[in-house]
């Protein structure tokens, strides 16, 4: 028996493959989960098939973290480079998306900061307390002006920091944690907070050394990061469009019956367009339907009748007609169809026009809801 498969983008996935990429797409609901996982797996086989028509040859390359990519994702890498292609943006272009909206371009507002760490020694209440009235008593002493507060932290710090005075360098929004920084942001310059500040680490004598509002940059500073932007933005675009003209053109052939566990086309598998477009399937099949679906063969010759056709053109037009208009719901129907048949080719054609000929089953509910 072979594996139940559904069709996402044109592409025959099985069941199997799909519930293990499920758990890589977390969705609001498993619907939406099974729906990305099979269209990422669908576009990931046709682009793997695309790669081995253009002859293409996988040659890894390393990411930021130093990961090595496997070979499949250097082929898709491959064949979006060599396929999809933009116009580098002209600097007036640049220039629009700068003049809309100078303020995007503006560098973050930074600041400099110093602090003392004093660590609990011990993980109790009476560690905190210990920890937080050494604290205080710090921030007395440099109240005292007896020492300043690098010469402390050199002295107290429990913070690596405390070998350069305590310094914390040059920091933005969201370098330090939250309790950390709130407290500094609403310091002056050269203020130093009046009472120890709590966080994971233990507690803080915190100063706030320089604040550096942030500006905006002019164009000229800003321009390569706007052209990277527009070219990005660009190339996203282009490449969902190849997909979808991939995903059109599988479509358009026939759902390809053979997958390997792995999600790729299969060298050399049928298709189903190859069934739907086999001209000697069209013309036996009347006879066949004769011996398996009388009803279904009364009412392909009465059609074909009243087209004025022979039951092959008739066929032939019903084909054409489900190639090019047929949801990935109807090809997944299909596919089941035509699953371990003796002649694929023939339960192909005799679905198709079921689904054209035959009226769909009504749908009864035992309870009738009356609108308010």
């Amino acid at each position: 028996m072979s594996l139940r498969a559904v069709v996402f983008d044109g592409v025959e996935i099985p069941e199997t493959l799909l519930a293990q990429e499920v758990q890589n797409h977390p969705g609001a609901s498993a619907a939406e989960a099974r729906s990305a996982a099979g269209h990422a797996l669908a576009i990931r086989a046709l682009l793997l098939q695309r790669a081995r028509d253009l002859g293409l040859t996988p040659e890894p390359e390393l990411d930021e973290q130093g990961r090595e990519e496997t070979p499949d994702e250097a082929l898709v890498r491959a064949v979006l480079d060599a396929e999809v292609a933009v116009t580098a943006p002209t600097e007036a272009e640049c220039r629009r998306v700068y003049e809309a909206d100078p303020v995007r371009f503006r560098t973050p507002a930074l600041y400099e900061a110093s602090h003392i760490l004093v660590e609990p020694r011990g993980g109790d209440e009476a560690a905190l307390a210990a920890a937080h009235a050494n604290a205080t008593r710090l921030l007395g002493i440099l109240e005292g002006g007896t020492c300043t507060f690098g010469e402390l932290a050199r002295d107290a710090s429990d913070c690596p920091s405390g070998a350069v005075g305590g310094s914390l360098g040059q920091l933005r929004s969201g370098d330090l944690v939250p309790e950390v920084e709130d407290v500094l942001m609403a310091l002056d310059p050269g203020e130093t907070a009046g009472v120890p500040v709590l966080s994971r680490f233990g507690w803080h004598v915190l100063r706030l050394d320089r604040r550096i509002e942030g500006r905006v940059l002019p164009f000229e500073l800003a321009e390569e990061r706007i052209r990277l932007h527009l070219e990005s933005r660009a190339w996203a675009a282009a490449a969902t469009r190849y997909v979808a003209e991939l995903a059109a053109a599988a479509r358009a052939k026939g759902v390809a019956l053979t997958i390997t566990p792995e999600g790729a086309v299969r060298d050399g598998s049928a298709t189903l367009g190859d069934f739907l477009s086999d001209r000697a399937a069209a013309e036996r099949l009347e006879g066949w339907l004769d011996a398996v679906d009388p009803d279904l063969a009364g009412r392909v010759r009465q059609a074909a009748a009243e087209a004025g056709a022979s039951v092959a053109g008739l066929v032939q037009s019903a084909v054409a007609d489900f190639v090019a208009e047929a949801s990935d719901e109807r090809w997944t129907n299909l596919i089941s169809a035509a699953r371990d048949a003796e002649d694929p080719a023939l339960a192909c054609l005799a679905q198709v026009l079921r689904s054209k000929l035959v009226p769909a089953k009504p749908v009864f509910t035992l309870i009738r809801r009356v609108p308010a």
